[in-house]
């Protein structure tokens, strides 16, 4: 077990199951087809990130450097939340761009989906925590793996 602590982004808690990846998360190509078509589960449908392509993103705790990609990622992210397609959390290991979280800020406003939200947890973080590992997200920006 391995403890981290980042800055507060969403305030919230929660325990999941991790799901890394190791390069920039394109918001748009990522979650394009579970809001388009439907998917439940929100399997990544961005074909360019091998570490999530075709795996199911809802309810996981999703570990990431950064976000990339187009300006509409903060609206994409915020839909994602608004149709119940989000993940449990979402963690990064640097600081969050302005518009995953606007799109994280104003989901946690308009609708009743708690999606914490923890930046800076540093690239140690990511080099630990692996596909399926519990983590646990407290209020504090405290983030436990086992």
């Amino acid at each position: 077990m391995k403890t981290f602590h980042g800055r507060v982004v969403v305030p919230g808690s929660v325990s999941a199951p991790a799901l890394v990846t190791h390069q920039g998360f394109n918001t748009l190509a990522s979650f394009q087809k579970a809001l388009m078509f439907g998917d439940k589960s929100a399997r990544c449908s961005d074909q360019n990130n091998p570490d999530l392509f075709n795996k199911a993103m809802a309810g996981k705790a999703l570990c990431l450097p950064q976000t990339i990609g187009s300006t509409t990622g903060g609206m994409v992210l915020y839909g994602a939340c608004a149709m119940g397609k989000q993940p449990a959390c979402l963690l990064f290991s640097m600081p969050i761009d302005s518009l995953a979280a606007s799109g994280a800020i104003l989901a946690g406003v308009w609708t009743d989906v708690n999606m914490p939200v923890v930046d800076c947890l540093g690239d140690e973080f990511l080099a630990y925590v692996q596909d399926g590992m519990k983590l646990t997200v407290a209020a504090d920006g405290t983030v436990t793996a086992e």
